[in-house]
């Protein structure tokens, strides 16, 4: 493989490169606007509270499921994947999304949803694709029918954020589906990773594990349910999730931070099921506490832990967590604890604890940057495909 097509070999090479960026970017400019150290520019095609979510959500977020999906999608079935000029095209999308949002004031609101929405598209529909068409060798069919079922919704949640009185649903939406996601990704990497590391056969219960998977799919269209029951259901999928975190032997987990964090980041979810359900038993907190538990501390913390063993192990590099790996993981710890206990006990501050939360945030994910985005540029070290 040439150097100048390595980029385009697997999906995880284009949007994994548009994560680290977006990640490294898009936080510190928020921050930069909330402290006055920046003027907020006129070109934001959104009013900046819905640029931020948005570029957060389907930007670092769309482009990180796109790229976990359109790599572990192609091994489920056990097909080549995308590559080539669909995958140019995917990632060209994505990277108009970017511009648009920052430089689109001037477009009709229809025409930002459509436009901006290509890749949202074109990303869901390749992966619903694969998982229809190759069903019948589908390593994981039964379970793909929550993808088959909540990945639709990501389109319609994009445009609603987009909307002008669509954006709270339109985040739930989101929000939900990427809970979805991480549980399922969670539930299926862990029992590899337990057994390899440590000799452990994970206890699993599938009354259980359908339990988890469909009070979360339940909940992506929790918006639009009463609020007693949403926050029910929240509470429910916070205890199951729970009981099954306990019996997955996370003592010996985090003797591993490698392992670990992917705990941590269970307890990142579970935390914000607990948040956001706070306000319907009394406990008044910040509006976005939960929001940002799941996203920063859940979404980040997987981020981090996806990126280096899919970029070392789909390049044919030996698969490890080197120093300044784990001290990537720790900043996002942290970034996660000061964006949200810190506006929780002081929210007379706010702006500083987004900022101090902003800079643990790209202090972790710009070394990654550096040294990951060159290798999606380079052939696999093996020599195979992707």
């Amino acid at each position: 493989m040439h150097r100048s097509t390595a980029l385009w070999a697997a999906g995880f090479r284009p949007l994994f490169a548009g994560t680290l960026l977006a990640a490294v970017l898009l936080p510190a400019l928020w921050s930069a606007f909330l402290l006055g150290a920046l003027p907020l520019p006129a070109s934001l095609a959104t009013p900046p509270l819905v640029w931020h979510a948005h570029e957060m959500l389907f930007g670092f977020g769309g482009a990180l499921l796109g790229g976990f999906l359109l790599t572990a999608s192609k091994n489920w079935v056990g097909i080549r994947g995308i590559h080539g000029r669909p995958l140019v095209l995917l990632a060209a999308a994505w990277l108009l999304q970017r511009i648009l949002m920052a430089g689109g004031s001037g477009l009709p609101a229809p025409v930002l949803m459509l436009t901006g929405s290509l890749y949202t598209a074109g990303m869901v529909a390749w992966v619903l694709t694969t998982l229809w068409r190759h069903r019948r060798s589908d390593t994981y069919g039964p379970d793909n029918r929550y993808f088959l079922a909540a990945l639709p919704c990501l389109v319609p949640a994009q445009w609603l954020v987009l909307s002008a009185d669509g954006y709270a649903a339109g985040v739930s939406v989101a929000a939900g589906i990427f809970r979805l996601a991480m549980l399922i990704m969670l539930e299926r990497t862990l029992t590899q990773f337990m057994r390899a590391a440590f000799g452990i056969a994970l206890l699993r219960h599938a009354v259980l594990d359908h339990l988890i998977k469909g009070l979360a799919l339940l909940l992506v269209a929790g918006h639009w349910l009463p609020p007693g029951v949403h926050a029910s259901l929240m509470l429910a999928l916070a205890a199951a999730t729970s009981v099954r975190w306990l019996r997955w032997h996370p003592q010996r987990a985090m003797t591993r931070l490698d392992i670990g964090i992917m705990f941590l980041a269970q307890l990142g979810l579970i935390a914000e099921l607990l948040l956001a359900a706070a306000p319907a038993v009394g406990i008044l907190l910040p509006a976005t506490a939960g929001l940002h538990s799941l996203t920063v501390g859940g979404l980040g913390l997987l981020a981090v832990a996806m990126i280096i063993r899919i970029s070392r192990g789909h390049t044919g590099r030996p698969v490890g967590f080197d120093r300044l790996d784990r001290a990537a993981l720790w900043l996002v710890v942290a970034a996660a604890l000061l964006r949200v206990a810190g506006p929780a006990l002081s929210p007379g501050h706010t702006a500083a604890w987004i900022g101090l939360s902003a800079a643990a945030w790209t202090a972790a994910f710009l070394p990654l940057a550096v040294r990951f985005i060159p290798l999606y540029l380079q052939p696999r070290a093996d020599g195979r495909e992707g």
